[in-house]
């Protein structure tokens, strides 16, 4: 199992093989279609699952088992989808205690950030905040 750093450092290392950001953008489209594999319920389409803050409709759920937290997320904007994918394949398989310690610093070494509206930068701080909440909310389970 890599560690969370790991899993960072492959995407910062796929991230740079591309000198511009039509590639980076194409690379992050490539990741939404990994939650192919992995639908997220129609059913688990509720406000409760819903992120606010964000500019498209972003749902996140987990669960856990054995001590390890696995996330499924959705979105119906393509790119936030990709963005969506990218979190789940840093943060799955991890226990709570991880990612609460985790300094996710991939957003910005790929230099995503700097290539979002303010909107939608709001809205990936809203999602690592709510991926945070609910390690937190299990950490107290595990």
């Amino acid at each position: 199992m890599k560690t969370i750093n790991e899993l960072q450092d492959e995407i910062i290392e796929e991230f740079e093989a591309f000198d511009d950001w039509m590639g980076r953008y194409q690379l992050i489209t490539e990741y939404a279609k990994e939650l192919k594999k992995n639908p997220f319920p129609e059913e688990d389409k509720t406000d409760q699952n819903k992120i606010d803050g964000c500019q498209s409709t972003v749902w996140f759920t987990c669960r856990m088992e054995n001590g390890i937290l696995y996330f499924n997320g959705e979105s119906e904007a393509l790119l936030v989808k990709g963005i969506v994918a990218l979190f789940l394949h840093v943060l799955n398989a991890h226990t709570p205690k991880e990612i609460l310690a985790a300094d996710l610093y991939f957003i910005d070494r790929i230099g995503l950030r700097e290539h979002l509206s303010p909107t939608r930068s709001n809205g990936v701080a809203a999602m690592l905040k709510q991926l945070k909440l609910y390690a937190l909310a299990y950490s107290s389970k595990s």
